[in-house]
């Protein structure tokens, strides 16, 4: 188990998605890289404590139950009460209603409509909307897109408009 060293360490769970993806010229495809959410905390001068976890680096089209539970594992094991994971938009919705049944946690989901390894994105936007609200939010499961934060339970992609909306 590992041990907190700092009890207002927000911990950075880290599962891939459109934020993480590298575009390759010569393959006129994106792969999901290695993270880069370090990278713009440090640019955006975070200075509160924070501890990063790649978990996945997929497409969250390709998340499975079986990484829902991955995901799920470590933020029950891990003794953080303050938990972003970054996340593909595709199936955000559902791997936050998957982790509605965790208590004493304040989990926010996050991630980017386009890649934060472009000059043009709200992956910063996003990021920072999460880190501020992980601070403020009751205990419960929640999602921090287009300057929304909507609880897990009540909230939907767009996929016509691309953004997220509160479910009807």
């Amino acid at each position: 188990m590992t041990s907190l060293t700092n009890p207002s360490e927000i911990l950075i769970i880290t599962t891939g998605g459109t934020i993480d993806k590298v575009y390759f010229d010569d393959k006129s495809d994106y792969q999901v890289g290695r993270t880069i959410i370090g990278r713009l905390l440090d640019e955006a001068q975070v200075t509160h404590p924070t501890r990063i976890i790649e978990a996945l680096q997929k497409d969250s089209l390709h998340l499975n139950d079986a990484d829902r539970d991955s995901i799920k594992e470590i933020v029950s094991r891990e003794p953080n009460t303050q938990i972003v994971i970054t996340h593909g938009t595709d199936t955000m919705a559902e791997t936050a209603r998957y982790l509605s049944d965790i208590t004493g946690k304040v989990i926010v989901l996050t991630g980017a409509l386009s890649p934060a390894r472009f000059a043009m994105t709200d992956a910063m936007f996003n990021v920072g909307m999460a880190i501020a609200a992980v601070q403020s939010l009751d205990a419960g499961v929640y999602i921090a897109m287009n300057g929304t934060v909507f609880p897990a339970k009540s909230v939907v992609k767009n996929r016509e408009m691309n953004r997220f909306e509160r479910k009807q």
